[in-house]
C-alpha cells in the first residue's frame, strides 16, 4: 500500500482512503440498509480487511445515516489494534461543536478524533463569514483542538467558489476534502493550471478527494452512450485521481472485502497511472 505525508498534519496515511458515505446512507448508489445485520456486517468485514491490507485513512460523518455510519466504523475499528487515521464531520449549521463531536466520539468509541471536518457542499459568503468570524464554528473547533478532542481541522466542499478560497487563505484549516474525478476536474484544471487544489497545496494542506469514482455518473453515461459496454471502469477512474500528485488520499466507499481487495490492487499497481500534463496536450 502506498503511503504519503498528509500535508502539514505530518501524519503518514494511505493514498487509498476508506470512504464512509456508503456505510451509513441507505440505498446510496445501490440498494443497501445499514440496519440489516448481514449488510452491516459486510461493511465491518470490509473495514477490517482494509486495515489488514494497509489502508490507514478512514472517513465518516455524523450525517451519514444520522450516526449510523459512525457506529459501524466504531464497531469495526474497536476490533483493530493497529494505528489508523480517523476523520469525521459535523454540519456547518451546528451551534454546539463540543456536543456534536462528543456524540461522534461516543459512536466511534474513541477518546479523540484525528480530524474533524466542516461537512459542506457549497459555502455562501454569509456562511463563510459566520464560520470564520468571532464566536463562529471555527473558533469552537479550534477550542476543541486545544482541549485535545480533535487533532486537526478540515472542511469538505463540492464547489470551487469564493468561500473555498477564503477558507484556504485563512490558514486555519489543516486539510480539505474536495470533489475531484474524471468528470469534475474544477479543483485542478491542469491546462492553466488553476483551481483550489493548487491553492491548498501552496498552504501545505492535506488534500483528500471524494466522489473519486464519480459516484456512478460516468458509468451511467457510458451505458447511455454504449449500452453493450461491459468494461469495469473502477480501476481506470481511481487511477486517474491517483495520477494527480497533488492528491494525498483518494476516498472510495466500499461495502465488501472484495471491493477493498480490488481497489487495493489498483492502488498498488502504479504502472497504470497516467501523465496528466501529456493527457491535456493539444498539439502533436
Amino acid at each position: 500500500m502506498e503511503h504519503v505525508r498528509f500535508g502539514r498534519t505530518e501524519a503518514t496515511v494511505s493514498r487509498l482512503g476508506f470512504g464512509g458515505a456508503p456505510a451509513g446512507l441507505s440505498n446510496y448508489l445501490d440498494r443497501y440498509d445499514p440496519t440489516v445485520a448481514d449488510e452491516r456486517q459486510s461493511v465491518i468485514d470490509a473495514i477490517l480487511r482494509a486495515v489488514e491490507l494497509g489502508i490507514t485513512y478512514f472517513d465518516t460523518a455524523a450525517g451519514y445515516g444520522d450516526g449510523a455510519g459512525e457506529s459501524i466504523f466504531g464497531e469495526a475499528l474497536s476490533q483493530v489494534d493497529r494505528e489508523v487515521f480517523l476523520g469525521s464531520k459535523l454540519a456547518p449549521s451546528v451551534t454546539d461543536a463540543q456536543d456534536s463531536v462528543a456524540r461522534s466520539l461516543e459512536r466511534l468509541r474513541k477518546g479523540a478524533l484525528d480530524l474533524i471536518q466542516i461537512h459542506g457542499s457549497s459555502y455562501s459568503d454569509d456562511m463563510t463569514s459566520s464560520i470564520l468570524g468571532a464566536g463562529g464554528l471555527m473558533e469552537q473547533l479550534e477550542a476543541l483542538r486545544e482541549e485535545g478532542m480533535v487533532r486537526f481541522i478540515g472542511f469538505t466542499t463540492e464547489d470551487n467558489n469564493a468561500g473555498v478560497y477564503k477558507f484556504i487563505e485563512s490558514g486555519r484549516f489543516d486539510t480539505v476534502q474536495m470533489t475531484y474525478n474524471l468528470l469534475h476536474q474544477h479543483p485542478a484544471e491542469q491546462t492553466r493550471p488553476f483551481g483550489s487544489m493548487f491553492e491548498a497545496e501552496q498552504q501545505d494542506m492535506g488534500i483528500c478527494t471524494m466522489r473519486t469514482l464519480t459516484s456512478g455518473i460516468f458509468q451511467k453515461w457510458v451505458k447511455l452512450a454504449n449500452p453493450t459496454d461491459d468494461h469495469d471502469y473502477t480501476g481506470d477512474l481511481l487511477n486517474f485521481v491517483l495520477s494527480n500528485p497533488l492528491v494525498d488520499v483518494a476516498l472510495v466507499g466500499m461495502r465488501t472485502p472484495e471491493m477493498v481487495e480490488a481497489n487495493v490492487r489498483v492502488c498498488e499497481d502504479a504502472s497504470q497511472r497516467i501523465d496528466l500534463e501529456r493527457l491535456h496536450e493539444k498539439y502533436v
